[in-house]
């Protein structure tokens, strides 16, 4: 018998070793500087990432209550589906439709995968919070307070990302209260938040057509105070307001204007968000050579590849989808 509790001791005794240094390796990966943020090479990133969310996924088997893991994968996987994966799918739809939506898929994935994991650090505190976030939005994100704005923000934004590329789904649409709500208690616990990242979600949220509580002229709103709280320092409310208001309301003066304003944008301003800066204005590109193909009446204005701050752009002979989005 001693035997026996002596065998069991040592198995415990490994067991917590072990424990013990998955969490310090969690806490280390997920409270340490940001070496990605600040990075100026996104191709090294996006080649990156996919590792680093699957060694974060390994330790949170171990560490299912682990709130810096929970938080770094919602966020990781949000950033990866809209910075990169999202991005392949817009720049090769005229070709390609098919495989276009195809990594549209991918990247729904991706944005569910990561609100689950912001769900479940919102459940740590407020358990059964996704079921009342669904059922009674408004009283259910008053629920959560300042402290947990970061993975507020990082849900609401990964629910918001699903149902974005997920309109044709009914079961996602029912959740649009849930990510309103979120944003909304974001503003009121911090508008200036990430130099006001709830107001640049909100462009999104009301550019939806007004039967879906949308409101081009709140989304302005939105968009004139995120660029006052970045101080002009972010191109991301720019290019946020161009692919959603300026294409819905078919302005392509004003589109091509927002997207200059976002190439303008000097990357070093802030250090911090240089690598988001970059991406952004890689899809601000990829916008002005999709521009065609967004816009029903192509006016007497320069063609996307003359562009000053486009890529060099060759002319195909693939039939443009016009209007779509």
């Amino acid at each position: 018998m001693l035997l026996v509790i002596v065998g069991l001791l040592a198995g415990t005794t490994s067991c917590s070793i072990k424990k013990m240094a998955v969490n310090s390796v969690a806490n280390s990966l997920t409270s340490g500087p940001d070496v990605f943020s600040t990075d100026e090479d996104p191709q090294l990133v996006r080649e990156a990432i996919p590792f680093g969310l699957k060694t974060m996924e390994s330790l949170l088997e171990t560490l299912p209550r682990h709130r810096g893991l929970l938080l770094g994968l919602c966020r990781g996987f949000t950033q990866y589906g809209a910075g990169f994966i999202q991005g392949d799918a817009n720049a090769i739809e005229a070709a390609d439709y098919g495989r276009a939506t195809e990594i549209r898929e991918r990247a729904l994935k991706l944005f569910l995968r990561a609100r689950n994991y912001g769900l479940r650090g919102l459940e740590l505190d407020h358990k059964g919070i996704t079921r009342r976030l669904q059922t009674m939005p408004d009283s259910a994100a008053h629920e959560i307070g300042k402290k947990e704005l970061p993975m507020l923000y990082w849900t609401a934004a990964a629910w918001g990302s699903a149902i974005n590329l997920g309109k044709d789904r009914a079961e996602l649409l029912a959740d649009l209260g849930a990510v309103r709500a979120l944003m909304e208690r974001g503003l009121k616990l911090d508008e200036a938040y990430d130099s006001g990242a709830f107001h640049e979600a909100m462009i999104l949220l009301d550019a939806l057509p007004k039967d879906m509580g949308g409101s081009p002229d709140r989304a302005r709103e939105h968009f004139r105070r995120a660029v006052e709280l970045s101080r002009g320092h972010k191109a991301s409310p720019y290019v946020t307001l161009a692919q959603s208001v300026s294409v819905l309301e078919q302005n392509r003066g004003e589109f091509r204007d927002l997207l200059d304003k976002a190439l303008a944008v000097d990357p070093n301003l802030e250090p911090n968000q240089r690598l988001a800066t970059l991406v952004v204005q890689q899809q601000a590109r990829d916008l002005l050579k999709r521009e065609d193909d967004l816009f029903l009446e192509s006016g007497d204005q320069r063609a996307p590849e003359d562009h000053p701050q486009a890529n060099d752009h060759k002319k195909t002979n693939v039939p443009k989808r016009k209007g779509r989005r």
